[in-house]
């Protein structure tokens, strides 16, 4: 774990490099192998990747996690997170979130896979009511898209009192803004996609743990189901590392910009945003073709599904 004393601007910059040595580079190669001589800390390339470890490092500073494991893409993370729970396992997560996360959720239901309880995130009660008896609280605070929050700390601290476990996908904060690990969390996940990578060119997901146990179930998971990320996007992503505390404040700050903007539009009838982050939600005065008619004529806002890169969407 490195020194969570340093800014995370320090961190970013200075963590998962090589160790330090005359001649060595400040970078790390490109690790391009999937067999290893034996006898050495990695036998085969599904079960690792110097690039994969480095950057692993670098989120887990930012995270204050003991140990992260990266993983081929966000949903691959969450996936994994899941497959952990015994069949028909009572969940408890969010009406609304990240669709995909939604999609599987409502689809493990269906199938009697596990036992989904919806909730609205915002009120705590009906929260702390809902999660007895529950193997595993899902949150995410702001919600994709509606950016309700969640008020974390009751949230995670109810949970552990009754000894259930918490998931936290921390994508639209980022550790710029809260790290849920140190409210008691067990895992943080991330779509290393988005503001992490922050370049719109790699496909990613994270999962942050404080608990060897934990990780090693999680570790397990990933190498038998094979979601495993590749060494250039890893490489990739460590590079938007570099730069993405820098990158999110700037977005930050036009974030609240358009904020203003937006709340004095004649068109514009209500703004979503939680006073931090990035992402904005906003609906206007008209129907959904009058919507997608304000995505398609916006000339330097593209019209696209992601976020966290350096361009607006």
């Amino acid at each position: 774990m490195a020194d969570k004393h340093l800014h995370p601007e320090t961190l970013a910059i200075s963590t998962g490099r090589p160790q330090p040595a005359p001649g060595v580079g400040l970078n790390s190669h490109i690790s391009l192998n999937s067999t290893y001589r034996a006898g050495g800390d990695i036998n085969y390339g599904r079960f690792g990747n110097e690039n994969w470890h480095e950057l692993e490092f670098a989120i887990s500073a930012l995270e204050e996690a003991q140990s992260t494991l990266v993983f081929a893409s966000g949903m691959a993370a969450i996936t994994a997170v899941f497959s952990l729970l015994p069949h028909g396992a009572p969940v408890v997560a969010s009406h609304e979130g990240y669709s995909g996360t939604m999609s599987l959720l409502k689809r493990y239901h269906a199938e009697g896979r596990l036992e989904v309880r919806f909730v609205d995130i915002t009120k705590t009660e009906e929260v702390v009511t809902a999660i007895k008896g529950a193997a595993l609280l899902w949150l995410e605070s702001p919600t994709n898209p509606c950016l309700d929050v969640a008020d974390l700390p009751a949230l995670i601290a109810a949970a552990k009192k009754q000894t259930i476990g918490v998931g936290v996908d921390n994508t639209f904060a980022t550790p710029m803004v809260q790290t849920p690990l140190s409210m008691g969390a067990d895992i943080v996940m991330h779509s290393v996609t988005k503001f992490l990578a922050g370049h719109s060119d790699v496909v990613l997901g994270s999962l942050s743990i404080s608990d060897s146990a934990l990780f090693k179930r999680l570790e397990e998971s990933r190498r038998l189901n094979g979601s495993i990320p590749g060494p250039f996007e890893a490489w990739l992503a460590l590079r938007g590392i570099r730069t993405f505390p820098v990158r999110f404040r700037a977005a930050e700050a036009n974030a609240k910009t358009l904020v203003t903007r937006l709340q004095k539009h004649a068109k514009v009838t209500k703004v979503r945003y939680p006073g931090f982050g990035a992402v904005i939600s906003f609906e206007i005065d008209g129907n959904a073709e009058n919507a997608e008619k304000v995505c398609e004529s916006s000339r330097l806002i593209t019209h696209a599904t992601s976020l966290g890169g350096v361009e607006s969407l």
